[in-house]
């Protein structure tokens, strides 16, 4: 049993009591939110770590953790981790890499983890994704997602359960129902989450557990509050039980069973807010991002009605996201100062070229074809799924790639890649592009331009054990398609234009990290012939209507590769800007 001092400020009070201080400010309401972060970057397919029981498996784990003998109390390291978990080192590693990753704040020592931080990652691994909706507009989605490929030998074996999930155009739910989903997992679990953060005290009943601060504020891996969904309000303060607390309170115990009542009755009223707001007659589906729209330019910092800085419903929303949806056969760009928050998504984008110059933490890429995509830098997590024939440039730390096809990834990469699910035909390859912000973006989000395992990916299995979906029998058996490495041959530099002409006076002029050997003797080799064949033109003696001749088929070709290609899009955006 830990003992822990009991100065139980909440005595004579019930919870409700509690409830009615929170609310009772004019207009003023107390709302709690899941953090998406853990649920959607934060959930590992590595059976041993699904705990289907709970609190049976995972309060010995705490307990047998927190006797580790170590030079930081309640902290453990990936060797403590995986001799407890009976799960290999790399496996541990992992674990704690990810939830670093997911952490409201990155912590000082990136080795170790708090016990209390691990015990509720481990927990959360039994969550299970909302079932991704099919596409509202089937029609639109006909033209840019055919119904034909290179896998239609592979689609012909497979039961009609696989192929109708191999096929079918899926589109993200709904903020909104994601976070009600989250918040209704929360709600179904939260005694078992209060249960394993507490410490245990001589008493009767619910009086023999307490929580004190530090621990309460655990939860802010999983949840945070505001004030009538719009401004953050601090754990510590959004609790009534430790109201006006200060640093000496960390050692001030509440009873367990109080701050359990308080947190579902924020839960419940925070759940009817959603389902109040997402019934509102100017919200569709509580989202508006960008429809489907066929332009030869979107300029996210103008265009408010395609491009949006979204919420939830009503403002319940306290963690702004930046999100560019629905883009077809066109091409946008958004540089710093056009996103908001630090979490982006790209949303069923098809035939375009999208353009994220900014600094974030989290990306995700979801249900694009066709496409080539540009994320700036990435500090924390990039998750890539469902998409066909994109074309991914980026600077992470880290990046998780599920259910892809047919897919190229230039990767400035500081961690393994992540590959899991239904994936055929992957590509992996150096990064290959730079605009003069990019090193100052490097920085500011912690992303170190002199490691790149792009060539290490590292493949979990065939079945996310996350998503809601029914797998087929044995499908979970079968070995998951890893990334080929690019042939250094069709390896290719990517061009970025100066969109807005931004200059800077040492800004990067070059790619920041360094090609392998052989990728830089293939750009070597290439810009030798370029600089000859330039060379020899130049030097060629013919009169001047032969080099007139020479240049129009040299045009003419230029201009076929253009439409051939698409790019031709991207001159007209050039020409208009």
């Amino acid at each position: 049993m830990n003992e822990s001092p009991s100065s139980d400020t909440s005595a004579g009070e019930s919870p409700s009591d509690f409830a009615d201080k929170a609310s009772a400010g004019i207009g003023s309401t107390i709302l709690v939110q899941s953090r998406r972060e853990p649920f959607e970057y934060g959930l590992l397919p590595i059976p041993k770590l699904i705990f289907t029981d709970g609190m049976v498996t995972l309060s010995p784990l705490k307990e047998k953790l927190l006797r580790i003998p170590s030079s930081h109390p309640r902290r453990v390291d990936a060797a403590g981790l995986s001799d407890a978990l009976q799960i290999s080192p790399a496996d541990a590693g992992l674990v704690l890499d990810i939830l670093v990753s997911v952490l409201p704040s990155e912590p000082e020592d990136l080795t170790t983890v708090d016990v209390r931080d691990l015990v509720l990652f481990l927990y959360i691994q039994s969550y299970k994704r909302l079932v991704p909706k099919t596409h509202k507009d089937s029609l639109a989605v006909a033209d840019v997602w055919p119904s034909t490929s290179v896998f239609d030998g592979y689609l012909s074996v497979l039961t009609p359960l696989q192929l109708k999930r191999c096929s079918s155009r899926r589109s993200m739910p709904s903020p909104a129902d994601e976070e009600a989903h989250q918040l209704s997992y929360l709600s179904k679990h939260i005694v078992n989450i209060v249960t394993l953060l507490a410490d245990s005290v001589e008493g009767d009943g619910d009086e023999s557990l307490v929580l004190t601060l530090d621990s309460f504020q655990h939860l802010g891996l999983l949840i945070q509050f505001t004030d009538n969904g719009h401004e953050g309000v601090p754990l510590s303060q959004a609790i009534p039980f430790f109201e006006n607390s200060d640093a000496n309170m960390s050692v001030v115990s509440v009873s367990a069973s109080k701050v359990l009542d308080w947190l579902l009755q924020c839960i419940s009223t925070s759940l009817e807010h959603i389902a109040a707001a997402d019934k509102s007659p100017t919200i569709e589906n509580g989202i508006g991002g960008i429809n489907e729209v066929d332009a030869t330019m979107v300029e996210a910092s103008t265009n408010k009605a395609k491009l949006q800085l979204q919420g939830l419903p009503g403002g319940y929303f306290g963690l702004s996201q930046t999100v560019v949806e629905g883009i077809s056969k066109a091409s946008v760009v958004k540089q710093a100062s056009d996103t908001m928050g630090h979490l982006l998504k790209v949303l069923n984008c098809h035939d375009s070229v999208i353009y994220i110059l900014a600094p974030l933490s989290y990306a995700t890429v979801y249900g694009c074809s066709d496409a080539t995509i540009v994320i700036g830098a990435v500090g924390k997590a990039v998750r890539v799924e469902h998409c066909e024939r994109v074309q991914i440039i980026t600077a992470a730390k880290r990046i998780c790639i599920v259910n892809c096809r047919e897919c190229f990834f230039f990767l400035g990469i500081n961690r393994t890649p992540l590959i899991l699910g239904d994936n055929h035909k992957l590509h992996v390859a150096p990064f290959n592009t730079f605009y003069p912000q990019l090193e100052e973006h490097l920085s500011q989000v912690g992303v170190n331009a002199n490691i790149n395992r792009w060539n290490e990916p590292l493949v979990l299995g065939t079945v996310d054990p996350h998503d809601s979906l029914s797998h087929p029998a044995g499908a979970s058996d079968v070995q998951s398609e890893s990334a080929a490495c690019l042939d250094p041959d069709q390896f290719t530099n990517f061009l970025i234009p100066k969109w807005f002409g931004a200059k800077l006076a040492e800004g990067t002029s070059c790619n920041p990290f360094p090609l392998p050997e052989a990728y830089a003797a293939t750009q070597k080799r290439s810009n030798v012939v370029l600089n000859e064949i330039q060379e020899a033109i130049k030097n060629l003696q013919l009169d001047v209507r032969k080099k007139r001749d020479i240049a129009s088929a040299l045009h003419i070709h230029f201009k076929d590769w253009l439409y051939a290609s698409g790019n031709i899009r991207q001159l007209y955006c050039l020409q208009g800007d």
